[in-house]
């Protein structure tokens, strides 16, 4: 077991190693600590020194903290975004809360270049729990994911939770359970929309004289064709290269993952009723929260442009409620 895995297992046990001077230090209930545990510790003291010691250092850059709005008063929100690291697809989100709701992004290693992409969810969610407790040390605080982010987003409340951080609630935006992003589950997806798409050509050929049948195709193939060009410009754009990096490595983590229970609110913000059908399994995440309640979007929103305009607002207003709800809570 690596420096990262053993850490990992400790805090899962509710047990707290942090480096203070070159020698580790050790929290932990009465009996948690097991001698088999304390004798991986001896072992792995320098691994878990230097680790530690890189967390700390990366910490105190708050290199992951990308504010997207800094003033207010109300409880800072702390954001993971989607599987590819793009922060900003919260920017429209955090413009329509207005002036006084703090949100910052959560940019995860890779994306800017510096340092591989983290492949482990645990991992990356310790990585923002160091960066969020360095920029602001104390709670309370609101943890949001979008899509494939949410996962991280949920395993990153659980960490803070478990260092004794207030969380007043997880917001999951359009997020599917792990199982989603596994091999056949993704398959069978990409089984479905293709079958979509033929049953969607058909129909519309159906509809068309022979003309019209002409011209539709026509299009369709300069459509097909633009698509293939944008894949190949992405391909050599350094920036969409980092980005992809990130989403694979994200992908590959998120599938692994196992939720566990959550001792808090988790709320689900949710496109809208027919997006369920879709295999995303996000009502799972309902059964691990100790309270919870979902949200449904507009009709005609889906799972990728739920954040954007003209349909930010609409979850900026549920969002905001669910805020309201959670102050008058406490």
């Amino acid at each position: 077991m690596n420096a990262p895995a053993l850490l990992s297992e400790l805090r899962r046990r509710d047990i707290q190693v942090w480096a203070v001077g070159g020698e580790l230090r050790c929290s932990a209930r009465a009996g948690v600590l097991t001698p088999e545990l304390r004798d991986q510790l001896r072992q792995r003291k320098n691994d878990i020194l230097e680790f530690l010691v890189s967390a700390q250092a990366l910490a105190g850059q708050e290199r992951a903290i990308v504010p997207l709005q800094r003033n207010g008063q109300r409880t800072s929100v702390f954001a993971v975004p989607g599987h590819n690291g793009d922060i900003f697809c919260y920017r429209a989100l955090a413009q329509s809360l207005g002036d006084d709701q703090p949100f910052f992004g959560l940019q995860p290693p890779g994306h800017d270049g510096h340092g591989e992409p983290l492949t482990r969810v645990e991992d990356l969610a310790a990585y923002f729990a160091a960066q969020i407790r360095a920029f602001q040390p104390h709670g309370p605080y609101i943890i949001a994911g979008f899509c494939a982010g949410g996962t991280v987003a949920f395993e990153l409340a659980q960490q803070l939770l478990r260092g004794g951080a207030a969380i007043n609630f997880v917001a999951l935006f359009g997020s599917p359970y792990p199982t989603y992003f596994r091999f056949w589950a993704q398959l069978w997806q990409r089984l479905v929309d293709q079958v979509e798409r033929i049953s969607k050509h058909a129909r519309e050929l159906a509809l068309r004289s022979w003309a019209g049948r002409r011209r539709y195709l026509t299009e369709e193939l300069r459509e097909r064709k633009a698509r293939r060009d944008a894949d190949r410009a992405a391909a050599l754009d350094p920036v969409l290269v980092l980005r992809a990096k990130v989403e694979r490595a994200t992908v590959s983590a998120v599938r692994r993952y196992i939720p566990s229970h959550f001792a808090g609110r988790v709320n689900l913000f949710l496109p809208g009723r027919q997006w369920l059908r879709s295999g995303v399994a996000a009502l799972r995440w309902r059964s691990l929260a100790q309270r919870g309640e979902e949200y449904f979007g507009p009709d005609g929103c889906n799972g990728h442009d739920m954040l954007r305009e003209p349909h930010a607002p609409a979850f900026a207003e549920l969002f905001g409620r669910c805020c309201d709800k959670s102050e008058t809570a406490r």
